[in-house]
């Protein structure tokens, strides 16, 4: 096990990249929150057209300082080569107005100014006023994004009816008298469990009602004004749909072939399912292998208490296994927090630790209303994703190496084909490694397998409007239907993860198009090195980097 972290020398090209995260910080203080570092944490950034566009005047000028720093090693060549390609990015999505329909069910403005505030520390009073600050703040952020949206019915660039519409609900619940907010204010207390000030919660019920009155006011915006101006049509085309594919993956890819490689990728799952049902129950569909596991008490979770305790222990167990055989974990690595998230829209998520280690890395589950039990058979295979050998161990691990990297590195870069391509590599490691041996983990983990590929066809197929596997177009309820057959996930699962992907272009086929390319690298590794080839030295390798696009992840390793 290595504790020690490399040093450095900070040269210019870290010099730009820390300049431009003390720039984000600035523009967007929520940043501050998310990767633990000091700032206006009890602020939001201007969401309104004049932040947007104070952003993108920003990356074009960290642009100019990139290029004029030179690099004097390996480290700063990656430095500037992914940083680029981001400033890039920043300003061209801006000159293509994206960020005026940035609306979707997941991952828009709507979302992210609450879930910030889960993150937080609550450790002191200091902390619950910096929340309660935040909380008053969230009227203004709310009307700052909904200026921006407004401008977009004038650009005519306006998001799609289906997420208004979905969105709008999304804000009911937030809005709720009995909701977060409410909840927030009555269970405030000290990391220490001592009660907050009452003068302090007074003011947390206060805002919080003044909060959840402006998410009533702006789902009743979205339903009222915006959704009659909204688009009917759910695709974004090539053009856009290729800058969101590079934006999510760091690479450009050929997306009809990869749309073949997807139907292809998700036959193979499916035979592969097959198989092993018919080892569970001789005979048996995928459907009936399913029954039967389901069927097993030894298989069953009861309430969420049960659920996060399970995810801890199962997670725990993996950290031990892992270390010191096919990585060498650092102590402050081995802490992770299982939890249940505070909303119930669905979803299980991973938010890394703050740059201090103070906040450890968490993996989130936020269990939707009325759904009560969980089939460990499903869910082994998700805690080795969301925690080691995958996105805990990959994003934690570049925040310990903050003597070699600088803060952009080990913070904010990495797009999703490489984070989230990591997390499925990690799952189908555990696989070659016999940690899914049983077949009921197995077939779990090929069902989010299963699940990734059908996302790569889906999501390509209705932005590009391909025709769809059975011949015709793809269509919201063809969608459904096509998730609905090749995963097995609750009802209310599969709406959110078809709106989802209507309304996120791009992100959801990262997760199979990075792990390709994890995969591919790894193999072309391996064939170089021959008999000399060591896995352990390889994840080193390939985890020291930090966040990368793939492009770059490929480059730097076999280059």
């Amino acid at each position: 096990m290595t504790t020690e972290r490399p040093v450095r020398q900070p040269s210019a090209v870290d010099r730009v990249a820390e300049d431009w995260v003390t720039t984000l910080v600035d523009l967007d203080p929520t940043i501050a929150t998310y990767i633990g570092v000091p700032g206006r944490t009890g602020e939001y950034g201007d969401t309104s057209p004049a932040g947007a566009a104070a952003s993108a005047d920003a990356a074009r000028a960290a642009r100019r300082a990139l290029d004029a720093a030179e690099p004097v090693d390996a480290v700063d060549r990656v430095t500037k080569t992914d940083l680029g390609a981001e400033l890039d990015l920043v300003v061209e999505s801006y000159d293509r107005k994206l960020h005026l329909r940035d609306l979707n069910v997941i991952a828009s403005p709507a979302q992210s100014l609450r879930e910030v505030i889960d993150l937080m520390p609550t450790a002191t009073t200091a902390d619950w006023e910096d929340v309660a600050s935040r909380v008053r703040a969230l009227p203004d952020a709310l009307e700052g994004f909904r200026e921006t949206l407004l401008e977009g019915t004038r650009e005519q660039v306006v998001p799609a009816r289906r997420q208004v519409e979905l969105v709008a609900e999304q804000m009911a619940r937030s809005g709720a008298d009995d909701g977060f907010f409410r909840q927030l204010a009555t269970t405030a207390s000290l990391d220490d469990g001592a009660p907050v000030p009452e003068a302090l919660r007074a003011e947390l019920v206060r805002g919080g009602e003044v909060a959840a009155a402006a998410y009533r006011s702006f789902g009743r915006f979205l339903q009222h004004e915006l959704m009659p101006l909204a688009t009917p049509t759910d695709a974004v085309g090539r053009d856009a749909y290729e800058l969101h594919s590079r934006r999510f993956l760091g690479a450009v890819v050929d997306l009809d072939e990869t749309y073949e490689w997807g139907i292809e990728e998700l036959a193979r799952m499916r035979e592969e399912q097959e198989r092993i049902a018919d080892r569970i129950e001789p005979g048996a569909s995928v459907a009936r292998a399913i029954e039967v596991l389901d069927a097993d008490p030894a298989r069953v979770l009861h309430g969420t208490d049960a659920l996060r305790q399970w995810m801890q222990e199962t997670s725990d167990e993996s950290i031990r296994a892992m270390d010191g055989r096919y990585f060498d974990i650092a102590d402050p690595i081995k802490r992770l927090e299982c939890r249940i998230a505070p909303t119930q829209e669905g979803g299980i998520y991973y938010t890394g630790p703050s740059d201090d280690f103070s906040r450890a890395g968490r993996m989130w589950w936020s269990v939707p209303e009325g759904v009560t039990e969980f089939g460990t058979w499903r869910e082994k295979t998700t805690v080795y994703h969301e925690g080691v050998p995958g996105h805990h161990l990959q994003i934690s691990q570049a925040v310990f190496n903050r003597g070699e990297l600088n803060t952009w590195r080990r913070q904010l870069a990495g797009p999703s084909g490489h984070v989230e391509g990591w997390a499925l590599y990690a799952e189908r490691l555990m696989e070659q490694l016999g940690f899914l041996d049983d077949d009921g983990d197995r077939l779990g983990m090929l069902d989010g397998q299963r699940m990734r590929a059908a996302r790569v066809v889906l999501d390509i197929g209705v932005h590009l409007q391909k025709t769809n596997p059975d011949g015709g177009g793809w269509t919201w309820e063809y969608a459904l239907d096509f998730m609905g057959q090749n995963v097995n996930m609750d009802p209310a699962f599969v709406r959110f993860e078809v709106a989802r992907y209507f309304g996120w272009p791009g992100q959801a086929p990262s997760y199979k198009v990075g792990q390709r390319v994890w995969e591919s690298v790894r193999d072309e590794v391996a064939a170089r090195e021959g008999a000399d080839f060591d896995l352990k030295a390889f994840h080193h390798r390939a985890l020291a980097l930090g966040g990368v696009g793939l492009d770059t992840l490929r480059s730097a390793l076999l280059d």
